[in-house]
């Protein structure tokens, strides 16, 4: 399917010099001289490197049709991590290799995301908000001042985030998948 180059936002995936590419970042510039262009980060899903490129908008990129299946993560091993299809109970390795940051964020029975291009596994996509407990996270200080100040706190996973004064050990947070940083409380 074809699409124009200021329509590209990060989490698609293209087909573009003969290679199937992750868009990871957009920029829209505007230069003082010259038309707009979209800088895009990319992220070769077949040979794992990385590159920039310039599109403009009148530029047409192939973007890549995928097939979506929900699957559940079951649990992960040293080097895989094992999902379930609910319906079909058809159960699938990935390497950790392959998912890469997010196995960090991975707990079990989160429904997922498994993107496939003509039977070959392309991507695992999570939620954007999951939720975790908090497992320890300093005392918070009198006389802070709540809008700016943040501490560190530990989640599942060991996992360091940043969450207001008010969290404490025990607390249920929700998180935001793509940036890990803290959303809400839960209680």
């Amino acid at each position: 399917m074809k699409i124009l180059g200021n329509e590209i936002k990060p989490g698609m995936i293209l087909n573009h010099d003969n290679d199937q590419w992750e868009v990871i970042k957009t920029q829209h510039v505007k230069p003082g001289k010259g038309g707009a262009f979209n800088q895009v980060e990319l992220k070769s899903i077949n040979k794992d490197t990385k590159r920039n490129e310039r599109f403009r908008s009148s530029d047409n990129v192939q973007r890549v049709v995928l097939e979506e299946r929900k699957f559940n993560f079951l649990f992960e091993d040293d080097n895989d991590c094992h999902f379930m299809n609910q319906t079909t109970f058809e159960q699938i390795a990935i390497s950790k290799k392959k998912i890469g940051e997010k196995t960090k964020l991975l707990k079990e029975n989160l429904e997922v995301i498994i993107n496939f291009f003509e039977d070959n596994l392309l991507s695992v996509e999570l939620p954007i908000s999951i939720e975790y407990k908090v497992i320890s996270t300093d005392a918070s200080l009198k006389g802070q001042t709540v809008s700016s100040s943040y501490k560190p706190a530990i989640i599942n996973n060991d996992l360091k985030i940043l969450v207001p004064p008010f969290i404490e050990n025990g607390d249920e947070i929700t998180v935001d998948s793509r940036s890990l940083e803290y959303i809400k409380k839960i209680k």
